[in-house]
Parts: C-alpha cells; structure tokens; sequence
C-alpha cells in the first residue's frame, strides 16, 4: 500500500465518487459534490481520526466561504484514487489576488535563495484548482517548506510577512512526512520540542535546524 502524507492531493475515478456519495445520505444535496471529481476536482490527504478504517485513504476537501465553508471528510478506496503534484506556490500565483503577488514573488525567491520550493495548501490552493472564490480579505496564506531549513530561512519568513498583507500560515515538512509549524520551530530554543503532525499521529520532536551553509572564503590574495 502506499504511503501517503498529509497534504498529498488525489483524483478520484468519478464512478467511484458517485458510489461513495450514495452511501453517505449526511451529504445529500451539498452544493458542488456531484460534480467535484468529474469536473477533475482534488481532494487531500489529512490526518487519520482515532478509530478510523486503516484500510481507507483518509482525504477531505473544504467548501468554499460562499457554500459555508464546510470541511467535508471522507475516506477512499485505495483503488480508487491516483497521485497527483501538489502545485508550487509559483504555479498558482495567476490565482492570488494582485495585492498579494509581490509577496508571493518574494517568498518564492526567497525558497530559491535557501534551496527550497515552496508548495500551497489551504484557500490559494483550492482557488486555483477550482476557479471557486476561497480567499478574502482575511485568508491566511499556507505554505509547506520542505525540512529541516535553517535558522536564517525562518528569520526571513519573519521579515517578510512583517512586510505582507496577508499573515503567512504553514509547516515545514520533514522527509517522514511529518509537519512542524514553522512558527513553534522558529521560538523554539535549544534542547525544546514541537509538535508534529503525521498521517496517523501526533508527535513531540525535537526541533530539526538544518546547519548553516559556511561563509564563502574570501579570495586568495594574488
């Protein structure tokens, strides 16, 4: 069986969702559903509940403001869902509204000058893959950085949103999959532990700094 992460996206086969919505009459008449995997609509991977089936994908997609803002949870065959590329903060920023692109461009720069690539979750994501309006004047942007990072991309993160109009959300995610927020990783000191989230549980981790790349030498005097 796979191993699926948190925040991974899935295409649903469309006969598979009909049948899953047929048995759950609680969603009967929901704005959107019926037509959310033939339209080739996502879902995402998220957090197991205690006592759930192991053998079902857990995933889920929220609504948007506009049809209540209902997070719909749901749990899939296996055989009925395939992988899909989660998007780069750079491939939906045609999505974002236009006072948030400077600082998208930023944070995007900012990832390439630290080695990483940063990827959306949340009311970006799901505005750009479904053309439904998520974001308001209010919404958080999500971000997921790949970890550990260094202490100097964190700080920066800081700066950055010091300077944004929107309050930057997210986690760092770790090669197990596991998620930190990356403000508990950031005010963290020496010897503490965050907490971090994985697909079948949560966790207390030691906080994982990547160690700083060492100053360039000057040059050889000639």
């Amino acid at each position: 069986m796979r191993d699926w992460v948190r925040h991974d996206l899935l295409t649903v086969d469309p006969e598979a969702w009909e049948t899953l919505l047929a048995a759950r009459p609680d969603l009967d008449g929901v704005s959107l559903l019926a037509a959310w995997a033939e339209r080739g609509w996502p879902v995402i991977v998220r957090r197991r509940v205690p006592g759930e089936d192991a053998a079902g994908v857990p995933a889920g997609l929220p609504l948007p403001p506009g049809e209540g803002k209902r997070r719909i949870g749901l749990a899939l065959d296996p055989a009925a869902v395939s992988p899909r590329p989660g998007p780069t903060l750079a491939e939906v920023r045609h999505a974002a509204p236009p006072s948030w692109r400077p600082t998208l461009d930023t944070l995007v720069a900012h990832g390439a000058a630290h080695g990483c690539v940063p990827r959306v979750f949340g009311g970006l994501l799901w505005q750009a893959l479904t053309g439904l309006p998520y974001l308001s004047a209010t919404s958080d942007l999500d971000l997921l950085w790949p970890g550990p990072v260094t202490r100097t991309c964190l700080d920066g993160l800081a700066r950055i949103e010091r300077a944004a109009p929107m309050r930057l959300d997210g986690e760092i995610v770790l090669p197990d999959g596991f998620g930190l927020n990356w403000r508990e990783v950031r005010a963290a000191g020496p010897g503490d532990t965050v907490l971090a989230k994985g697909l079948e549980r949560l966790e207390l981790r030691p906080v994982p700094m990547a160690t700083e790349a060492a100053p360039a030498p000057p040059p050889a005097a000639s």
